[in-house]
């Protein structure tokens, strides 16, 4: 079974926009065509809230969008009751976008998926909730 990697808000910004932070692990792993790329909604709406505020050089929330709806490899990942569940175990990520993110990946994995996220998010990094690929 392929490994699914769920992105982080800011590996999605920065793939779009080509940003040098974007660690090299993360950028293969994104470029890569064969590549199963999760998106849990709630990264998807923070991108384009990010967006909104002009704080990345994406110029409209219809382009992130546009570009993410266009990829045949991302999956948007709704927010369900169980991902919910999930993060308020996740007590040692403070921001709850980011236990939602993270809470997306444990709720595949318990549905047998092979997961990595996809992140330089140090808090969730230190959680060890996922393996973490960057």
């Amino acid at each position: 079974m392929a490994t699914k990697f769920i992105l982080d808000t800011h590996a999605l910004i920065w793939h779009l926009e080509g940003n040098k932070l974007l660690g090299s692990n993360a950028k293969a792993i994104i470029d890569d065509p064969a590549s199963e790329l999760v998106l849990p909604i709630i990264a998807l709406a923070e991108a384009a809230f990010v967006v909104e505020k002009g704080r990345t050089s994406i110029p409209q929330v219809s382009d992130l969008l546009n570009d993410v709806r266009s990829d045949r490899r991302i999956q948007i990942y709704p927010l369900t009751d169980e991902i919910l569940d999930i993060s308020f175990t996740l007590t040692a990520i403070p921001e709850i976008h980011d236990r939602l993110i993270a809470a997306t990946g444990i709720h595949l994995q318990k549905v047998g998926e092979t997961v990595e996220i996809v992140t330089k998010d140090n808090e969730i990094i230190l959680s060890s909730a996922l393996k973490v690929s960057w």
